[in-house]
């Protein structure tokens, strides 16, 4: 905890005792806000009146006062319209105003106060999710009825709606707006999802007499094998009972995409033709997913039937892994023209069309993306026979930059807020700021954060100012003379820590995942315990994880762990330390595997990810540390075959 945290939550302590607020008055500064965040969590609505009329020129002097109307918008009573109104005034274009006006729109939709809702929306710059889809309630509730022709086009992204759509997708359900297929859509996607539950509140989206039994569908969702083994003798006799089984189908095919196939061979011939073309194409993806030669068969047997991306791009990675650069290619040009020209398919479509031999389609496609700095930026690059070469100095910013950054209030309010261990507001002040502004003020901001130690704000904003430049601020270097000789005592390579290091904690010493990782290198507690037995650290104890000198040793030493376990190939190791080693083990394929391609066909879409961009970024620190070039494609070169048992 830091000197000034520790002096205001004295302050506050001494001067604000429980209830007794004689001397509110007298509380100023940092002793005041921390006063009143404890006060907000508390719901002490007295505390926080008390704190909220003292004013002072601290920077988060609007905080109490906010949050004493977000207290109050949360009650029975809600605060007089005036008090909110001139909040909004007063604050006007700060990120607590927006808070505020977001508080405020859900407490009038609570209330059914539609009117006001549609004309305060209007002034809302960031609508999360839930607002979108409330202020689509509200256009309908006050006549409004273009927002079902909104609802229905982006029908396809509210798969996974927050419950404030369920009345617009009603609506547009009831109006014939979207009809009855779509709803099947988008049942079927839900069910072969993380949350197959969704699918049964979507059931009531159907007309009474076409849905199935909630219970059905519960109990094939639940128990797939059981429920396709005991199929009543009629159940295709309507829509519904064929969709049920097909839910069954999909969700054993998760698990065991044989299992699936043999009971879809005794069922299909009950099915229509379109049903079973999706039947094939759910198990290929899923075949896909296990790395299963099957796919390939499996997506030719679904023939011509819409797809989504997810379907589309597991397609190309069976291919991939197949060596059938003619899928690949045929798939990729299939695909929705800005889905096709995202950088991985511009990337293997031109290796598709090396492959064949169409070198010049190939390379016009290579310099599309070539010298870009990330994975398949320089994966194209070094097609072209350019490996990626040490970046060159970024411009000096000019003086005037760094201070209107410097004299920015957002900026101000953030930095007051990491000084008091706010760390949540702060970012979103932080983030507040910088929007919308221009490269130089990013950068500004950058080195601002820099100079505060906010190593990821520096980097995020530099990166958020021009992906392409501002290197050294992008890949910082922190904490070199602690790292360094765990690196080198651990026989590691620098770039390739520092890249690791970089995407799992931008350098945030008490960073702390949703699963438990923490601290520098995102260590989780068991690991931890593990590795300390390993090396012989006794004295482990989670609590030594917020230590950077201890997380640093373990996390360095998991790396060295992972890497002898690993064939000590960076891309598996990579992989490990992410989702664990042994998943990266059944992940090789049992042939000798292009380590591009084993990278891109990794079924975790976190892990692939992290992957791709922990291997960019070692390419890039180590051009910077050792000043000469680099490839990537040398770091990720061939994954040596597995072994049908693992």
């Amino acid at each position: 905890m830091n000197i000034a945290l520790c002096a205001a939550l004295l302050a506050a302590a001494f001067l604000v005792p429980d209830r007794a607020f004689a001397q509110a008055g007298r509380i100023e500064g940092d002793a005041r806000i921390v006063a009143a965040r404890e006060a907000a969590r508390k719901g002490d609505r007295e505390a926080l009146e008390q704190l909220a009329a003292v004013r002072d020129t601290h920077p988060l002097d609007a905080y109490p006062r906010y949050w004493l109307l977000a207290n109050l918008l949360a009650r029975s009573e809600p605060p007089p319209t005036s008090a909110l109104q001139a909040f909004l005034a007063e604050e006007a274009g700060s990120q607590l105003a927006e808070r505020l006006r977001a508080d405020w729109l859900r407490r009038l939709a609570k209330d059914g106060d539609w009117a006001a809702f549609s004309t305060l929306y209007g002034d809302l710059r960031s609508p999360d999710a839930e607002l979108r889809c409330t202020a689509w309630t509200a256009r309908l509730l006050t006549g409004d009825r273009s927002a079902l022709a909104d609802v229905a086009r982006q029908w396809d992204e509210l798969v996974d709606a927050h419950p404030a759509c369920d009345t617009p997708l009603r609506s547009a359900v009831d109006t014939g707006t979207v009809d009855e297929d779509r709803v099947w859509w988008r049942i079927r996607r839900q069910i072969d999802s993380r949350k197959p539950e969704t699918a049964l509140a979507s059931l009531t989206l159907l007309p009474a007499a076409n849905a199935p039994p909630h219970a059905d569908l519960e109990q094939a969702i639940r128990s797939p094998a059981p429920w396709l083994d005991r199929l009543p003798p009629n159940f295709a006799v309507t829509r519904g009972g064929r969709e049920v089984a097909l839910a069954a189908l999909v969700r054993l095919a998760r698990d065991d995409v044989a299992a699936a196939r043999l009971r879809l061979l005794r069922i299909q011939d009950r099915l229509a033709a379109a049903e079973r073309n999706y039947a094939h194409l759910a198990l290929a993806m899923h075949a896909a997913l296990d790395r299963s030669p099957e796919a390939g068969a499996l997506y030719a047997a679904a023939g011509n039937i819409e797809t989504t991306a997810q379907q589309r791009a597991w397609r190309v990675r069976a291919a991939l892994r197949s060596g059938d650069w003619n899928t690949v290619r045929s798939t990729i040009e299939a695909m929705p023209g800005a889905e096709r020209d995202a950088a991985d398919w511009i990337y293997w479509l031109g290796r598709a069309h090396a492959a064949i031999g169409n070198r010049d389609a190939a390379d016009s496609l290579f310099v599309r993306i070539a010298g870009e700095p990330q994975f398949y930026g320089m994966l194209a690059a070094e097609e072209l026979g350019q490996p990626f070469m040490p970046p060159p100095a970024t411009a000096p910013l000019p003086r005037a930059k760094l201070e209107e950054a410097e004299r920015d209030p957002a900026l101000q309010r953030a930095l007051a807020l990491y000084r008091l261990d706010m760390r949540t507001e702060a970012v979103r002040e932080w983030v507040w700021g910088v929007r919308d502004r221009d490269e130089q003020f990013r950068v500004g901001a950058a080195h601002l954060a820099l100079r505060n130690e906010l190593y990821d704000r520096a980097i995020n904003t530099a990166e958020l100012a021009n992906p392409r430049s501002n290197f050294e601020l992008r890949f910082l270097t922190p904490y070199r003379d602690l790292i360094e000789p765990h690196v080198r005592a651990q026989g590691l390579d620098l770039g390739w820590v520092y890249g690791l290091m970089r995407q799992e904690s931008r350098f945030v010493v008490p960073a702390r995942s949703s699963v438990g990782a923490q601290g520098l290198m995102q260590v989780m507690p068991a690991t931890g315990k593990w590795v300390a037995d390993k090396i012989g650290l006794g004295s482990y104890s989670p609590r030594l994880l917020q230590d950077p000198e201890t997380n640093v040793l373990l996390g360095t030493s998991y790396m060295r762990l992972i890497m002898e376990g690993l064939d000590a190939h960076p891309v598996l190791a990579s992989a490990g330390y992410n989702a664990g080693p042994g998943r990266a083990q059944r992940w090789r394929d049992l042939a000798p595997l292009e380590g591009a391609i084993y990278t891109e066909s990794i079924p975790f879409d976190e892990t692939r990810d992290y992957v791709k961009k922990v291997l960019a970024n070692a390419v890039i620190y180590s051009a910077m540390l050792e000043k000469r070039p680099q490839s990537l494609k040398a770091r990720l070169g061939t994954i040596a075959p597995g072994v049908a048992s693992e």
